[in-house]
């Protein structure tokens, strides 16, 4: 197929297109393409998943790729140019990967902490979120590749997903859910938008005329492309007289000979057809100005530039909670000869939480690794121990293969009697496909020539393991289908007689086994070998058409009361602790949400017990979302990191030893407790016989609701501390002008010692409204220039109508009443250093 086409003339194609061919355009081909007819001159655009990373055409063994730090880690940033920065650079890797669409950014309202995708938008807070995600995609738009902000609308929790209904009233839907999209799209026109698996108020957001004609179209305006989210289609006529445009992935469910069949009894007209056709062809013209290559081969990008961002993102990223003693940050003097590093997200690079953000990753700094290369330039010498396990499965053996490879082989007919029986060493045919693979979790939805091979097929992998630590291993191990599996030739793991389908792979794959093996000895070579079929009910019930997969883990067994005594040892006698906890993608990915926001199995008591010894313990916690922390306040030295990305362990390690002066501010208010959270009592419930999601708290989400309830956080929204004091002085605000449009200005002062940077928050508070409104909202926000010391920055923060203004139920419109309102200024939401008082007049 031709890589480069001529400019499309979408009306004449509208008027020569039969129906058919049109019909065809309504779905995608495959998974990451739409559908072409080189025959029209029409290419098949590529699309790849972010929203922190540019994945490609293959989840299975692609291209590897950069990842930045999660959407929460950078909305924590407050910084636009850096949003920007990482949206030119998605787009180099996406030109790279030949992909002309990124399926992100994602600006889902995390209403309750415990959704299971939280991590995956920049804020609870619709305007953080909605200007980072407007800076993410004009950066990324300005080099020529297109956004896809999802998912539209009030996707806010994974329970039941595709048959959620989000009951939300009309006030809140707009202010809080809906806003982020229409901020983002108003300042920043992404090519498409993808809807959400979800209903909203009983009808599903993919077939919902509300959301999408009336308001998204008609009232916003906006014309671009909606696409579903994958396998998110529940119908044919209502969901092209909705508006949205394209099903994805293909071959189609919902349209084809069904939209053909509905076009011939009138239910669809060509009118209706047309219209989705002509927003497509749109796109694919957009794509053919983008200059980049139709079915490009895909390639990474690697360069300097690229790894000081990566650096930079993940640095920016991180939040100084606590800093008591000022023990942060650790210099170079003759005290700091040993620092003892403890915890489970140490030693592990847990840059993505899971799902869809999940990628392959060029490579990764894990926090460990980055305090090391730190400490060496100190002279001082790095000790560690893990204190705990921290995750729900096993971690990867990637670190510990020979070579770093998995070797995978298929047959589309058994390849021996003797394939799925417990005899070792069988002798097997030459495989009609083979490829070689860098991790022990690969799931072929994609990745396998299929021209070659058989949807039902037998599958080999093998691979040779190292273990570093001699003594007794645990292994975990689930399948794609249903297998054994083989260390040294002997039968460890028995997927294949009697083994269940669970949730894994999407509820196409085994549950997982364990099994523990003893007397291992570190530095010698075992050979794994892991024989199955991909041939299991599961599959047959769903288009994904994987050829198997597998997921393999395992570590060292230690015993977890003697390594927390370790951990003490170490904190007793160290000149400096850092302990790494937290989540990762077993805890916080789609497909699932959280039961609670306690950190894993044993965390709190390693934390407390290191505390009881060391309280200048520097306690670093890893998560894309709130977490509870029942140790804080014998902790004096508290860090959220996120998750940082390829560079996290190095951007750690910059902000700990101070080459980095931390910036951010949480992007979210962390509870004491989960019943803080307004959301509570309604996130994923049932009732009436289906799963209803009543948004019961309206308004008033995150510090909304802590606000008017008086509830105290563990940490507030806006919150972060630096290691140098900012003074606000000579706050202003204009006389707003006929269309309420007036600027706020301040001045900040750096008056420590240290160079730093600071962010400005302006507040609104309506003291007397029609409507009850919420103690404050962010309505504007500016990141300061590095300030050295004694230097000062005027910030001018310009706002409009929507920053006084509310929606009204009564009126169905947004009103801005006249009257006074007081504007408020400080470093962070619940620390207002600055307060004036500015009239607006109305309308």
């Amino acid at each position: 197929m031709s890589t480069s086409f001529e400019k499309l003339d979408v009306e004449e194609l509208l008027a020569k297109l039969p129906p058919s061919d049109k019909v065809k355009l309504l779905a995608g081909d495959g998974w990451w393409h739409s559908y072409a007819i080189p025959e029209a001159g029409i290419p098949g655009f590529r699309m790849s998943d972010g929203p922190n990373g540019i994945r490609g055409t293959q989840m299975f063994n692609g291209v590897p790729s950069s990842c930045f730090p999660s959407p929460t880690g950078l909305g924590a940033s407050f910084d636009v140019d850096l949003a920007a920065d990482v949206g030119k650079a998605l787009a180099d890797e996406a030109r790279a990967k030949g992909c002309h669409l990124l399926l992100g950014p994602t600006v889902n309202t995390m209403r309750n902490p415990l959704g299971g995708r939280g991590f995956e938008s920049f804020s609870p807070d619709p305007y953080l979120n909605g200007t980072i995600a407007a800076s993410y995609i004009n950066g990324l738009q300005s080099k020529g590749v297109g956004a896809t902000i999802k998912h539209y609308v009030a996707n806010d929790q994974e329970f039941e997903r595709f048959s959620t209904d989000s009951i939300v009233g009309e006030r809140a839907l707009r202010e809080i859910y809906l806003k982020p999209f229409q901020i983002a799209i108003k300042q920043s026109k992404p090519w498409a938008v993808m809807t959400a698996y979800n209903k909203i108020n009983g009808v599903h957001a993919s077939e919902n005329t509300y959301v999408l004609e009336d308001i998204l179209r008609k009232e916003w305006g906006w014309d671009g492309m909606v696409m579903s989210d994958w396998t998110g289609v529940f119908s044919t006529a209502a969901s092209i007289q909705a508006g949205l445009d394209l099903e994805m992935p293909g071959p189609t469910v919902m349209r084809g000979a069904a939209a053909l069949r509905s076009m011939l009894g009138r239910k669809l007209t060509v009118e209706d057809v047309d219209k989705c056709v002509r927003r497509i062809l749109n796109v694919a013209n957009q794509a053919i100005d983008s200059g980049i290559p139709f079915n490009a081969p895909e390639k990474g990008v690697d360069t300097s530039e690229l790894r000081h961002l990566l650096r930079r993102a993940a640095a920016d990223s991180i939040v100084l909670l606590k800093n008591n003693d000022s023990v942060l940050p650790l210099q170079a003097d003759t005290k700091l000869k040993r620092i003892a590093v403890i915890g489970p997200n140490a030693k592990v690079a847990y840059a993505s939480g899971g799902g869809s953000a999940k990628l392959l990753e060029s490579w990764t700094v894990s926090p460990l690794q980055g305090i090391t290369n730190a400490a060496k330039e100190l002279g001082a010498d790095v000790e560690y121990t893990i204190g705990v396990n921290g995750a729900k499965m096993f971690p990867l053996l990637d670190a510990y293969l020979k070579e770093g490879k998995v070797v995978g082989e298929w047959w589309n007919e058994k390849p021996s009697e003797e394939f799925c029986s417990e005899k070792a060493g069988v002798k097997l045919p030459e495989a009609v496909f083979s490829t070689t693979a860098r991790t022990t979790k690969n799931f072929c939805i994609d990745g396998v020539d299929e021209t070659k091979v058989d949807r039902y097929c037998y599958i080999r992998w093998t691979m040779t393991f190292v273990p570093d630590i001699s003594g007794t291993w645990a292994f975990g191990s689930f399948l794609g289908g249903f297998g054994l599996v083989f260390l040294n030739g002997e039968l460890i793991i028995d997927l294949y007689n009697g083994a269940s389908i669970g949730s894994n792979f999407f509820g196409m794959a085994t549950d997982e086994k364990t099994v523990t093996i003893n007397d291992l000895e570190a530095g010698k070579e075992y050979e794994i070998e892991i024989r199955m079929t991909s041939d299991i009910k599961a599959y047959r019930e769903t288009i994904l058409a994987p050829r198997g997969g597998f997921r393999l883990g395992g570590n060292h067994v230690f015993d977890e009361d003697e390594e927390i005594e370790k951990a003490v040892r170490m904190a007793k006698e160290a000149d400096a602790t850092i302990v790494v906890i937290g989540l990762n993608e077993d805890w916080e990915s789609e497909g699932f949400d959280r039961h609670d926001l306690k950190l894993p199995l044993r965390t709190n008591e390693l934390v407390t017990r290191v505390l009881e010894v060391n309280p200048k313990a520097i306690i670093v916690n890893q998560s894309g979302s709130p977490v509870e922390m029942p140790w804080v306040e014998e902790a004096g030295t508290l860090v959220q990191a996120f998750y940082g990305g390829n560079e996290l362990g190095n951007g750690l390690a910059d902000v700990l030893f101070g080459k980095v002066n931390p910036s951010g501010k949480l992007s979210m208010t962390f509870p004491i407790r989960l019943e803080d959270s307004l959301a509570f009592p309604a996130f994923g419930t049932r009732s009436e016989g289906y799963n209803k999601s009543y948004y019961s708290e309206g308004i008033y989400v995150d510090y909304r609701g802590h606000d008017v309830k008086k509830i105290d956080p563990l940490f507030p929204f806006g919150h972060g501390l630096s290691y140098t004091t900012f003074s606000f002085t000579d706050l202003s605000a204009s006389k707003p002008d006929d269309s309420a449009n007036f600027d706020v200005k301040v001045t900040v002062k750096n008056t420590g010692k240290v160079t730093g940077r600071e962010v400005v928050q302006v507040y609104i508070h309506d003291p007397i409204s029609e409507l009850p409104r919420p103690v404050k909202e962010l309505k504007g926000y500016a990141k300061t220039r590095p300030l050295k010391p004694g230097e000062d920055e005027t910030v001018k923060i310009s706002l409009d109508r929507d920053a006084l203004a509310f929606y009204s139920d009564k009126s169905m419109c947004w009103v801005a009443e006249a009257g006074a309102f007081h504007v408020l200024v400080g470093e962070e939401k619940a620390e207002i250093e600055l307060a004036k008082t500015l009239r607006w007049t109305g309308l």
